[in-house]
């Protein structure tokens, strides 16, 4: 069955929030997003009773999430498969910038200013996108020339509630998803979760036209979109995020510092050529070593994200 969500509220979080729409098992789910400032296919800012609030604390207004949505037979210690069907970018503009206090050059995040020296200035880049030819170009510029660059759109956020009951602001992955700013999370691939609570409960936000590896200046080509996600309840359990497209197979890991999020990825790689593919443990680390290739999706966020890749055409 194909659900349609159009929504009227977003939040903030990755958590146990009120489900939005129930789903079966092998159902699809059409629905919009809006940028991660907020701004919808309009290019209009959602207004603030459409977001999550609270009277006790101040939400970061990044990246508001569409969802959650309930797969119904999803229990904790299954895998929530979600195949990308389609990401249809529907405005011909993304905006990016250079931001104070933010970004893969500054060791800063969200509550930390760490750095003596004078923080980066603020500088906005407003981008057209031509959407038929799929390419981006930005005609202000300081340089006065700008080149046009291909477009490559993918889910920058996308998650379900995280284990042992945590809510996690909607800028930082982890072990659930979230914002883990990979561009292997594209149309054609299949991304798997980890469930920890009833239903998945999963949201999705903050779709990037285009975006080099590790979003170096912390910001994308950000956008509105319309995603065509298919879901379906697997009655086995995954540690962390795995990706699967035509010739990779992938394993996503966050966490601080990088390098700890590089060895997630790679355990969790092994691990999975064993259960799966009938590797010997030293010879999957022997292989994955000599074959294997790695994408540093971002480093700006509060965690670090990092994707190992094993080529399938050696499974």
């Amino acid at each position: 069955m194909i659900h349609r969500l159009d929504p009227s509220f977003y939040y903030h979080t990755y958590g146990p929030n009120p489900p939005a729409l129930r789903v079966k098992s092998g159902d699809t789910v059409v629905a919009t997003t809006v940028d991660a400032g907020g701004f919808d296919e309009k290019n209009v800012q959602i207004s603030e009773d459409m977001r999550q609030s609270s009277l006790d604390t101040v939400y970061s207004s990044s990246n508001p999430l569409t969802g959650p949505v309930y797969v119904e037979g999803a229990e904790p210690g299954d895998t929530l498969s979600v195949e990308i069907q389609g990401i249809m970018l529907n405005r011909d503009s993304a905006w990016s910038r250079v931001a104070t206090n933010f970004g893969g050059l500054t060791e800063e995040a969200p509550g930390r200013r760490l750095l003596y020296n004078e923080p980066i200035p603020v500088k906005r880049y407003d981008w057209g996108l031509d959407l038929e030819e799929m390419t981006g170009s930005v005609e202000m510029c300081d340089s006065g020339r700008f080149p046009v660059i291909p477009l490559h759109p993918f889910i920058g956020s996308i998650g379900v509630a995280p284990r042992f009951g945590r809510v996690e602001m909607s800028l930082t992955p982890g072990e659930y998803g979230g914002n883990m700013d990979c561009p292997d999370v594209c149309v054609g691939a299949v991304l798997q979760l980890p469930v920890s609570v009833r239903g998945g409960l999963l949201v999705f936000g903050d779709v990037h036209a285009a975006q080099g590896d590790g979003e170096l200046c912390g910001v994308a080509l950000e956008t509105s979109a319309e995603l065509t996600l298919k879901v379906d309840v697997v009655k086995r359990g995954i540690e962390w995020p795995r990706i699967i497209d035509d010739d990779w197979l992938m394993v996503v890991g966050s966490s601080r510092p990088l390098m700890e999020a590089y060895k997630i990825a790679h355990v969790e790689m092994v691990k999975w050529l064993v259960a799966e593919y009938g590797f010997d443990k030293w010879d999957a680390l022997q292989l994955l070593s000599q074959v294997g290739r790695v994408r540093v999706a971002n480093t700006v966020d509060p965690n670090y994200s990092v994707a190992a890749k094993f080529p399938r055409r050696y499974l």
